[in-house]
C-alpha cells in the first residue's frame, strides 16, 4: 500500500509495507489478548466484545485504515475499542479521545438546536422561513433538473421550517456526474457547499453563503422531494439569525457545555490538535491524505460554520448526545429537549414516494425524521425499526436503537467511497448486538 499526501504543503509519497501495518498489528493484537482476558460486566457478554474487537482487528491489520475507536454502550454499560495508530507510518498511537472530523453526523446536533427554538416559541415549524431568511423568500423553481437558471416557475408555497429538517426545501445535491446541469455549474461556482462535502475553508461566512444560494432556483417544489444536506447549512444560519449568536455559542451554551461535550467544536484549537487523526481517502487503490492536524482545514476557525457536516469530536462526545436522544431529552434530570421534541427528530416524515427516490443516500427500510434517518422498516441484519442514526463521510458511524437501549459508535480516518460506507461498518453493527447477553 502507498499513501500518498494530497495537502499542498506535504507531496511527498509515504510508502506504508505491509510490515509497517503488522508491527502495528502486533501491538494491538496483544492489546486484544490483555482486554479480554477479564470477564465482560453488565450487559455485555465476554464471546461478543471478542469477536467484536477481533474483526476491528483484523481490518486495522489488513491497513483499511491506519485506526478506529469503536464503542458499544447498553444502558449505562460502556464498552469501547481503541485500535491502531492515528496516521501511517510513525503516527502516534490511537486514543479513546482521539478526535475525528464527523461530517454528516453534524446534521443531528444542528436539527437538535432548531427544535430548541421551536420550543422556545422562536420559531415555529410550519412558518415560513421568510422572516428570519428573506433571501429565500419568492423562490422560483427550475421547470426541469436539466433546465436553464432561467426556465423556472413560481414556487407553489414558501419553505418552512419543517421543510429545511426534513430535506423537502428544494435545495440539495444532485445525484449524478458532476457539472452535467447549469444549476451544478452554478453550485460550483460559490464551492459546492450544501451540494457535497464540507469546506471549512470557504471564504463565505454563512449570510454570504446565503445570499448566493438565494440566486439559484429550487431544483424541486417545497416539500416535493428528498434533497441532502443543504437544508443542515440553512438551518445553522437560521438558529444564528433566530438567537443573535454565533452557531458555536449556540451549540457550546445549550448542547456541548450541558452534556459536557468538552472535545466537539467546528475547529480543532491549538492544545488539542495532537488528537486530531489524519484523514484519508480512496484513489486508484491506495490511500490519499486528505487533511492533516496541524495545518489542514479543521485547525481553524472557519468563515462558516456549516451546520451539516462541519463538526469534530469524539466518541465519548457522541455517545453523550445519543443518550439525550435516548432518554427523550433529559440529561441529569434536566430537560434538555422535550419528549415531544426527540419524537420529532426520530420519527419518518418522508411519503413512500419520497423514501424511494432516496434510496442512494437512506438505503433500504429507512427514512429521515430531524437531521437523522430512522428505521422504519424490520429488515434481516439491520437495527430495529424505530432506531436512529448517521453516519459521516469521512468515515463515521452512529445509530441507536431504543428498543435495545444500544448504542454503537464507530471512528475511522478513512473517508466513505459510496453513501452506504464500506462493509466493516454493517460488521460492526452486527457484531455490536452479539455483545448483548
Amino acid at each position: 500500500m502507498e499513501v500518498e499526501s494530497e495537502m499542498p504543503s506535504q507531496t511527498v509519497l509515504q510508502p506504508v509495507d505491509r510490515r509497517t501495518v503488522l508491527a502495528g498489528g502486533a501491538a494491538f493484537g496483544a492489546l486484544l489478548l490483555t482486554d479480554l482476558s477479564r470477564a465482560a460486566t453488565g450487559h455485555f457478554g465476554a464471546d461478543g466484545l471478542k469477536q467484536l474487537r477481533s474483526r476491528l482487528a483484523r481490518q486495522v491489520e489488513a491497513g483499511f485504515a491506519p485506526g478506529l475507536v469503536g464503542l458499544v454502550a447498553h444502558g449505562p454499560d460502556v464498552e469501547t475499542f481503541v485500535l491502531g495508530k492515528m496516521a501511517f507510518g510513525d503516527g502516534a498511537d490511537m486514543r479513546r479521545d482521539s478526535i475525528f472530523r464527523i461530517a454528516s453526523m453534524t446534521k443531528a446536533v444542528t436539527a437538535a438546536a432548531v427544535m430548541m427554538l421551536v420550543e422556545e416559541g422562536k420559531l415555529k415549524l410550519d412558518e415560513p422561513v421568510d422572516r428570519l431568511l428573506p433571501e429565500l423568500a419568492n423562490r422560483r423553481v427550475l421547470r426541469r433538473i436539466d433546465a436553464e437558471l432561467d426556465d423556472t416557475v413560481p414556487a407553489k408555497r414558501p419553505i418552512t421550517v419543517e421543510d429545511l429538517l426534513t430535506f423537502r426545501c428544494g435545495l440539495g445535491i444532485i445525484l449524478g456526474p458532476p457539472g452535467r446541469y447549469p444549476i451544478q455549474k452554478a453550485v460550483a461556482e460559490f464551492g459546492n457547499v450544501g451540494f457535497g462535502p464540507p469546506d471549512p475553508g470557504l471564504q463565505l461566512n454563512g449570510d454570504e453563503w446565503l445570499q448566493k444560494l438565494g440566486a439559484l432556483p429550487l431544483l424541486a417544489q417545497p416539500g416535493a422531494d428528498f434533497l441532502y444536506t443543504a437544508g443542515s447549512n440553512i438551518q445553522g444560519v437560521l438558529v444564528a439569525r433566530a438567537t443573535g449568536k454565533p452557531l458555536p455559542r449556540f451549540f457550546e451554551e445549550r448542547i456541548f457545555g450541558p452534556l459536557a461535550m468538552k472535545d466537539t467544536a467546528f475547529f480543532v484549537p491549538p492544545a488539542k490538535v495532537d488528537r486530531l487523526v489524519t484523514a484519508y481517502r480512496e484513489q486508484e487503490k491506495r490511500l490519499v491524505i486528505s487533511d492533516v492536524p496541524a495545518t489542514g482545514k479543521w485547525s481553524r476557525p472557519p468563515r462558516f460554520e456549516q451546520g451539516d457536516a462541519g463538526l469534530a469530536s469524539t466518541a465519548d462526545d457522541f455517545l453523550a448526545f445519543a443518550r439525550l436522544l435516548l432518554a427523550g431529552g433529559q440529561h441529569r434530570g434536566r430537560a434538555l429537549l422535550a419528549r415531544s421534541s426527540v419524537k420529532a427528530m426520530t420519527t419518518n416524515h418522508l411519503t413512500a414516494q419520497q423514501r424511494a427516490g432516496s434510496r442512494e443516500i437512506l438505503f433500504g427500510g429507512r427514512g429521515w425524521g430531524y437531521g437523522m434517518s430512522v428505521v422504519v422498516e424490520p429488515i434481516p441484519g439491520q437495527p430495529a425499526p424505530g432506531s436512529f442514526g448517521w453516519n459521516g463521510g469521512y468515515g463515521s458511524f452512529w445509530i441507536s436503537d431504543p428498543a435495545a437501549d444500544l448504542t454503537m459508535i464507530l471512528h475511522t480516518q478513512r473517508e466513505f467511497a459510496s453513501a452506504i460506507g464500506h462493509p466493516l461498518f454493517q460488521e460492526f453493527q452486527q457484531d455490536a448486538y452479539g455483545t448483548l447477553r
